[in-house]
């Protein structure tokens, strides 16, 4: 790797209250589940190093695939905590509606106008955003990808959860909550995501198929509900409407997560029915609070906003090999809500 900012000057495992950091070569960038695809070639662009040289603050944009999910918000606070932090100046950027091509255009046009001196990427989708990471790379930008990861991609690292292991975890512990139900651990799991196309629910999917194994439920889905909440919902309602022998639902984000326990909360057998989901929404925390919604995985948006800023600063002005970090998989439920961040 060439750059005239100081050299890398140790590795450093840390542990915070939030993120578990796994460490790799100087200058290198690592996450947790070995996804980082720096192969020693990057060379800073030469207006970049310049903007170092100078003292100028660093611009490093989030592009984030749908910038109106509620998911956004908490994020953007991150982002501006660390902007707040280093002095740098950010924006979350991207598709409203997660339309893959527009990210793209949008991630390539900041490129040409040598816009931007960092770039961390949440995909809209994974293959299509892979020539454009590989584009900002080869022009010297240093990338990482934040939220959604692209391992095969050129990515120098990824900040976020563990997809395939939370997946894993939120149906391990939806087989706990039907035993503590008195259920006999048969029947019908049905499964939402927004965006059963996108690598990050397909991640996840895998991750709860696994973690199904061996338990005799049988899977429904994912079914795609899309990001309108109306919609959503109209889907949950006819889905549900040609099952039977239902024992768990489980959405696969924050907004499948809401629409899904809407259609249980009204459902007769609302009390039989196991709800497990993602993130923490304020109409989660409700259902959470009615006893809707048995659990919710947080992977703590807020941190990965600020993390995907910090590893980006601070590769850029101290030289520091950037880590990868797993915002981990908080399970929130009703007993301890109070202490969780709802994601307002």
């Amino acid at each position: 790797m060439s750059r005239r900012t100081p050299a890398c000057r140790g590795l450093l495992a840390l542990a915070t209250v939030t993120a578990a950091l796994a460490v790799t070569a100087c200058g290198a960038v690592q996450p947790a589940d070995g996804g980082g695809h720096d192969d020693g070639s990057f060379t800073l662009a030469p207006y970049i190093q310049e903007r170092v040289d100078d003292g100028e603050p660093m611009r490093v944009k989030l592009s984030y695939h749908d910038p109106s999910l509620a998911f956004a918000t908490p994020i953007t606070a991150g982002m501006k905590k660390a902007a707040a932090e280093f002095g740098a100046e950010t924006a979350l950027i991207g598709p409203t509606g997660g339309d893959a091509a527009q990210q793209v255009s949008e991630i390539q046009t900041l490129i040409q106008q040598k816009a931007l001196d960092g770039l961390a990427v949440s995909s809209a989708s994974s293959d299509a955003l892979k020539p454009v990471i590989s584009q900002a790379y080869r022009a010297g930008v240093p990338v990482i990808s934040f939220n959604t990861d692209n391992p095969d991609s050129q990515q120098m690292g990824f900040v976020g959860q563990d997809l395939k292991g939370s997946g894993k975890a939120q149906a391990e512990r939806l087989v706990k909550e039907l035993g503590a139900k008195g259920s006999t651990k048969s029947g019908t799991v049905v499964v939402f995501s927004v965006d059963t196309g996108a690598g990050w629910s397909h991640d996840r999917f895998g991750g709860f198929e696994e973690g199904l194994a061996g338990s005799g439920l049988k899977v429904v889905g994912p079914v795609n509900v899309g990001n309108e909440p109306s919609a959503a919902y109209n889907t949950v309602e006819s889905t549900m409407s040609g099952q039977q022998d239902v024992v768990a639902v489980a959405g696969l984000d924050c907004c499948s997560t809401t629409a899904a326990a809407k259609w249980v909360a009204g459902s007769a057998d609302r009390d039989d029915v196991v709800v497990g989901g993602f993130d923490l929404l304020p109409q989660t925390a409700e259902y959470l609070t009615q006893g809707v919604v048995d659990f919710t995985i947080s992977q703590n948006p807020t941190e990965q906003g600020y993390q995907a800023v910090k590893v980006l600063h601070d590769f850029l002005t101290d030289g520091t090999g950037v880590q990868g970090v797993n915002t981990g998989a908080q399970f929130v439920t009703r007993d301890n809500l109070a202490s969780a961040t709802v994601e307002k």
